[in-house]
């Protein structure tokens, strides 16, 4: 069974010499390969992985002309990678290399997808760890239920489920929803989450907002039916408070004219249609995006890896194969069939103690 690892990286030179030492040491007697998608980093990651490339044929290098996001490169990893099972794992070293072979345990017990689930988060702040847990429960009740608390990108995947996953293609993207939504058969690995081992964290406040919105936008229109919900009850507040207007000008002698409650309204009423025209218009931008039909992603150079001669969908590979140092072939003919993990209709989960 050949085992590939995606590993999405942006500026990681400090982490990547123990990183691929941990994994080495975590996969004996595994037969594996390292996928590195280097993610436009602008410090000296690159160079690094060349290096280390030619040292190990098993390590292979897809690098973007530019920096496109963490999704988009995890994406463009499970497009190239072509083992039986599939792990992805973020190069930090908070996703702990010493898990990998209880989770291709698990797979090999016939789960479709195995997801270490986070029990703890040292290195997290508190503002950090309570928004967390506010968007995974607010995603599960009102956007998707089969979203779980506490489980990130973290992942392996079966060969059937790599290929469901590759078939989505849409511009916005939101992995983990990704994952929920199929439905395929699940196993929980809990884990306890480590800090960083070196470096500074990518997802600062502003990008994590971003990607919260993404995952709520790309799986439901909540925002759009929050605006209709609030708009009513403002409208119905407008309306009771014209009947109190009214029945003071008819009925008392205590009306006293100003523009205070007035500019109040108006600044509450104005500011909901903008809230509410701001939503309509990001959806509406984002099927604009959609319809052009760009490339998620753009290939500017790869190494020890094997490219498909057929293409890949919605993806711009500059390269040309190189026979000196590339080996280029086509996807297997029975990709559409499981490899590896038996194939099961059971979509239950099952929570296995680390």
């Amino acid at each position: 069974m050949l085992l590939s690892l995606v590993i999405p990286v942006f500026n990681e030179e400090q982490t990547l010499g123990i990183l691929i030492s941990r994994i080495r040491e975590a996969l004996r007697g595994f037969d594996w390969q390292l996928l590195f998608v280097n993610d436009g980093s602008t410090d000296g990651t690159l160079d690094i992985l060349h290096e280390i490339a030619l040292d190990d044929n098993r390590i292979q290098v897809l690098s973007f002309s530019r920096n496109f996001g963490h999704q988009t490169a995890i994406t463009a990893g499970l497009d190239f990678a072509n083992g039986d099972a599939v792990i992805v794992m973020d190069a930090d070293l908070q996703d702990p290399p010493e898990l990998l072979p209880k989770m291709v345990r698990l797979f090999e017990q016939g789960y479709d997808v195995v997801s270490p689930q986070r029990i703890s988060r040292r290195g997290d702040t508190w503002f950090k760890r309570s928004t967390a847990a506010v968007f995974y429960r607010t995603m599960a009740r009102l956007v998707d239920k089969r979203l779980t608390s506490n489980i990130g990108d973290f992942r392996l995947f079966s060969r059937r489920a790599v290929l469901a996953i590759r078939s989505f293609r849409e511009q916005h993207r939101f992995m983990r929803g990704l994952v929920a939504w199929l439905g395929l058969r699940e196993a929980i690995l809990p884990f306890e989450r480590q800090p960083r081992a070196a470096g500074e964290t990518k997802y600062p406040l502003l990008k994590m907002l971003r990607f919260a919105w993404t995952g709520v936008s790309s799986f439901s229109a909540l925002p759009l039916r929050l605006s209709i919900a609030v708009g009513t009850l403002l409208s119905c507040a407008g309306f009771g408070y014209l009947l109190y207007v009214t029945y003071l000008a008819l009925f008392t002698n205590i009306l006293v004219p100003g523009w205070a409650s007035v500019v109040i309204l108006q600044c509450i009423f104005s500011g909901m249609i903008l809230l509410a025209l701001g939503a309509i218009g990001d959806y509406v931008g984002r099927n604009y995006e959609e319809s052009k039909g760009r490339p998620l992603y753009v290939i500017a150079g790869a190494y020890n890896l094997m490219l498909p001669e057929n293409g890949i969908p919605r993806a711009s590979i500059l390269i040309q194969p190189d026979p000196m140092d590339l080996d280029v072939r086509e996807e297997p003919e029975n990709d559409a069939a499981p490899i590896g993990a038996a194939a099961s209709h059971d979509t239950t989960r099952r929570v296995f103690s680390a």
